[in-house]
């Protein structure tokens, strides 16, 4: 199983960005995927969940609002749509997949993927 983000990179605050997670070896007609992020001396945090027909999805306060996460069903592919952001947003960003939406917001994550970095400069 491989979960691999992409799309990071270096913006000003207020700019957007937008993730992508690619998923290979892995059905994903019943797993969520979500997104995590690690800034610099933080510990990992949970971001945004999507569930496996993209009905369901959760989003951490800090994020509601600005970021969307989307996908198709079936699709292999889920994005996260990062707008209005923030220098404190900079953070390396992971895809994962786990059982459901919330058991992602809860840290129970089954795959993880590599981290993507995104920078917001002031």
């Amino acid at each position: 199983v491989q979960l691999q983000a992409s799309g990071g990179g270096l913006v000003q605050a207020g700019g957007s960005l937008r993730l992508s997670c690619a998923a290979t070896g892995l059905t994903l007609d019943n797993i969520a995927i979500g997104w995590f992020r690690q800034a610099p001396n933080k510990e990992r945090e949970f971001v945004a969940s999507i569930s496996w027909n993209g009905v369901g999805t959760v989003y951490s306060d800090s994020v509601k609002g600005r970021f969307t996460i989307s996908r198709e069903i079936a699709a292999t592919a889920v994005s996260l749509q990062m707008d209005n952001l923030q220098p404190e947003d900079t953070a390396v960003y992971y895809c994962t997949a786990g059982k459901g939406t919330q058991f992602l917001q809860r840290g129970e994550v089954t795959y993880w993927g590599q981290g993507t970095l995104v920078t917001v400069s002031s």
